[in-house]
């Protein structure tokens, strides 16, 4: 299992290579001087000068390339354009925001997918099942913001419920400490889980149909097994490696899909950072930001691979 995890890591460092050079080039595929384009239109040419000086653009790109990847493993990933502030220290100050949107986010969307689809693939095209596979359909379909500002239109607007006013606050209340109001988490997570609850919902029915009707769930069920040990501890452990893979892709994809979510409820993450930095052309902030959250989707990528081991040890991932 040790050597496993260790082949699994040295797999991920051309992974990992092949996104610092993506990352770092962001600012070189801009049309034109990426310093005019910081500077704004009718920037004096000393400002773009400094600009240039500042950021390195003035060095042959292989040096930048070596100098941003050196400056990355240390910690360092610039300064801010706008603030004046480490990029490190901009990103620190969100980035437990959106990893915990995510992740709470991908835990509604793990129990309500396991349980729609189980109950689905248990009675299979009977009502239940058409009604919830509509159900999650409508859920796959249906765009993160507009369900978040519908989930702000009925709850936080439509209905006089004074613990659910706070929404639009300046506080910190997705921080590793703790957050200021349950109310406040309610809505962001159920708007950016939806839809993965649906995709999971759906792929938990297809694995579980697969499983069951395999010969030893007959086996088990003709030897008089009890029908929840044979769906849960038979089948479903069974079926879990392709759910595990969707639930970890899923995870990757909701830090994405936060950018929108955070916007529509002002939630002052990564996804906001983004956006904002966007706006200001702040590009060490976006570089920094958009680094960060791909070695994070590469990371849980990673613990994806060693979770098969556990479920299934006869597994061996080249």
């Amino acid at each position: 299992m040790f050597q496993f995890i260790i082949r699994r890591i040295l797999q991920t460092i051309p992974v990992l290579i092949g996104v610092s050079i993506i990352v770092f080039s962001m600012m070189h595929l801009v049309p034109g001087d990426p310093a005019q384009v910081i500077a704004g239109e009718g920037a004096p040419q000393e400002q773009i000068d400094n600009i240039r000086e500042r950021l390195g653009l003035n060095d042959p790109l292989p040096k930048q390339y070596l100098d941003y990847v050196t400056n990355a493993v240390q910690g360092d990933l610039g300064t801010s354009m706008r603030s004046g502030r480490d990029v490190s220290s901009e990103i620190g100050a969100r980035f437990w925001v959106t990893v915990e949107l995510a992740f709470y986010s991908t835990v509604l969307a793990v129990f309500v997918g396991l349980i729609v689809g189980i109950i689905s693939a248990t009675r299979k095209y009977s009502a239940i099942d058409t009604i919830l596979m509509l159900v999650a359909l409508f859920g796959l379909s249906m765009p993160n913001f507009w369900l978040g500002l519908m989930l702000i239109q009925w709850f936080a607007i439509g209905i006089d419920l004074p613990s659910w006013v706070p929404f639009f606050s300046d506080t910190a209340w997705f921080s590793p400490s703790g957050w200021g109001s349950f109310s406040q988490v309610v809505l962001p997570v159920i708007t950016l889980g939806t839809s993965s609850a649906a995709i999971i919902a759906r792929m938990t029915r297809s694995s579980m149909l697969d499983v069951i009707g395999q010969d030893y769930i007959r086996t088990a069920r003709a030897k008089g097994v009890k029908e929840q040990i044979v769906i849960y501890r038979h089948a479903l452990k069974n079926a879990l490696i392709p759910i595990v893979t969707v639930v970890g892709l899923q995870f990757g994809g909701l830090l994405g899909g936060a950018v929108l979510t955070e916007s529509v409820f002002a939630i002052n993450g990564m996804g906001k950072l983004i956006i904002d930095s966007i706006q200001a052309r702040d590009f060490p902030v976006v570089q920094g930001t958009i680094l960060v959250a791909s070695l994070l989707f590469v990371f849980v990528n990673l613990l994806v691979d060693v979770a098969y081991r556990f479920l299934n040890k006869r597994i061996d991932l080249d």
